[in-house]
């Protein structure tokens, strides 16, 4: 599903009436009665009920307008709270009012007086519904004066609240939101969906999400240029990888994982068996000669062998050719995961990403050893994932990881097109920015996830799902959603979920996701 940021939004309206011919009002005049088509759903029948609306002064209010009179149509008592002084309505919005008068909505103006406030706040807690019209896809900022009392009010309510296109008080392109933004139980955004209302704080604001078919003309939607999209189930069985009948354990992929240093052993274990349980054919684990035996006890689909040591845990010189006469003979080679950061395992780390021709999933500690050094990344041949959550990224790129968090859209998509790698920010939600400029936002997971090792298991099934003949872009795609599929299996909404438990799940996301269930 194509995601849109505001302005390109606001192109595609100036399109549909520049070069199709196709009237604005046309387009306020099917939104509004999209949103009073899921009002009506909501109360599964508004005749009767009571409707309050607050609308703002721009397009958002338009809607909010043409919402009422539809409702009234239906037989609903609507009642209009006018967020801005009617004087400064303009274009299709000032219509819109106009309209509801002649119909006879009833129109009241929210002054500085407490009087219509005081009727405003009667009439909501009398209402079995409320429609937030007053900021929609232009806000960027901090609510203020009314704007920030009214959505205050819509807040302070036991009623349920339709927001037009966002929440008031969300950044529709960032997801950023003002302390007093409205917190929606539906959102309903028109024509195409904004990433703001898939990232947080937004995405807990936004409530369920309905995107509204307006009429906007197909062959503007196909010919919008967006690179942003929403990591569906479809797109991800799209891209899984198909096994044949006669398949044996040698076509169903080679992966070599290079993980554990003593103390983090569990990490690798995480690692290698998600691999095998996303159907990897051979899975075989390089460790640090110490971490060998507790490795081999732990795994037993594992081929465990173990690398030279300089000292305990602290990878030798040697290790560097190991690991690429391993990898050489493999599909892929995933390294990191609780590997240690030592001088001389960060040294062989480097070594090993500069010379490797496999497919390379980069996570943890092999993200570390690149530091100061991404450089590496714009030499290496083979082609990449990386796999960091934002205090990894952060460090790369100098950065604070709430900001990276803040700017995961932003910063997920410049760095996988600058290093060339698909890059897998990890989070809520996770998002995958590609080499072609593309950006995903996975819709699968839940926060029961938030435990240590859920990142290890996203590397074993990305290299797990590489190994079996897909790109590696495809590969990150679909384990993703996979991933989050599995954690929300196998959670079921309960927080205390242990990361191993993810990997448990895995054959039967796998399978929802090619049945389409």
């Amino acid at each position: 599903m194509k995601l849109v940021f505001a302005k390109e939004m606001q192109s595609l309206d100036q399109q549909s009436a520049e070069q199709i011919g196709l009237p604005t009002m046309v387009l306020m005049e099917n939104a509004g009665k999209a949103v009073a088509e899921t009002a009506a759903d909501f109360l599964e029948d508004c005749f009767g009920k009571n409707i309050v609306v607050f609308t703002g002064k721009g397009n958002n209010g338009g809607d909010g307008f043409a919402a009422a009179r539809w409702l009234s149509n239906q037989g609903a008592r609507v009642k209009v709270f006018l967020v801005s002084p009617w004087q400064e309505l303009t274009g299709d919005a000032a219509a819109q009012l106009r309209i509801c008068r002649k119909c006879g909505i009833e129109l009241f103006a929210l002054k500085e007086d407490r009087g219509s406030w005081d009727v405003a706040e009667v009439s909501c807690r009398q209402a079995d519904l409320v429609i937030d019209a007053v900021l929609g896809t232009g806000f960027n900022g901090v609510l203020q004066g009314v704007q920030q009392r009214v959505c205050g009010l819509m807040n302070s309510i036991a009623v349920p609240v339709v927001s037009i296109d966002v929440p008031s008080g969300v950044s529709a392109d960032t997801g950023s939101a003002d302390k007093n933004a409205v917190q929606a139980d539906i959102t309903v955004t028109m024509a195409l969906a904004k990433p703001g209302l898939f990232l947080y704080p937004a995405a807990e604001l936004s409530g369920e999400i309905i995107v509204a078919d307006i009429g906007m003309p197909k062959i503007l939607l196909e010919r919008m240029d967006s690179k942003k999209f929403l990591l569906t189930e479809n797109i991800a069985c799209d891209l899984l990888p198909q096994r044949n009948g006669n398949c044996h354990k040698g076509e169903a992929g080679r992966v070599v994982i290079t993980a554990g240093s003593p103390g983090f052993t569990g990490a690798a274990a995480l690692c290698s068996e998600a691999a095998v349980k996303a159907g990897a054919g051979l899975v075989s684990l390089l460790t640090p000669l110490c971490s060998r035996e507790v490795l081999a006890v732990k795994l037993t689909e594992i081929m465990v062998e173990g690398l030279i040591e300089r000292m305990p845990g602290a990878l030798g010189g040697g290790a560097t050719g190991a690991v690429l006469d391993k990898a050489g003979r493999a599909d892929v080679l995933a390294i990191g995961p609780g590997l240690g950061t030592s001088g001389s395992t960060v040294e062989v780390i480097r070594e090993i990403l500069q010379s490797v021709e496999v497919p390379v999933i980069i996570d943890a500690d092999a993200l570390t050893a690149l530091q100061g050094h991404v450089g590496i990344l714009n030499t290496m041949r083979a082609p990449k994932v990386l796999t960091p959550h934002p205090g990894e990224l952060g460090r790369l790129l100098d950065l604070e990881a709430a900001e990276v968090d803040a700017r995961r859209l932003e910063l997920a998509g410049k760095y996988a097109a600058e290093w060339d790698a698909v890059l897998v920010l990890k989070g809520a939600p996770t998002v995958i920015g590609c080499p072609d400029g593309n950006v995903y936002i996975n819709t699968t997971g839940n926060s029961a996830m938030a435990t240590g090792g859920s990142g290890d298991v996203l590397t074993g099934i990305i290299a797990g799902l590489a190994a079996q003949g897909i790109s590696v872009q495809e590969a990150a795609l679909a384990g993703v959603y996979m991933h989050g599929l599995a954690g929300d299996l196998a959670s079921k909404g309960i927080i205390g979920m242990a990361a191993g438990e993810i990997s448990q799940y895995l054959p039967q996301a796998r399978r929802i996701i090619e049945q389409g269930e």
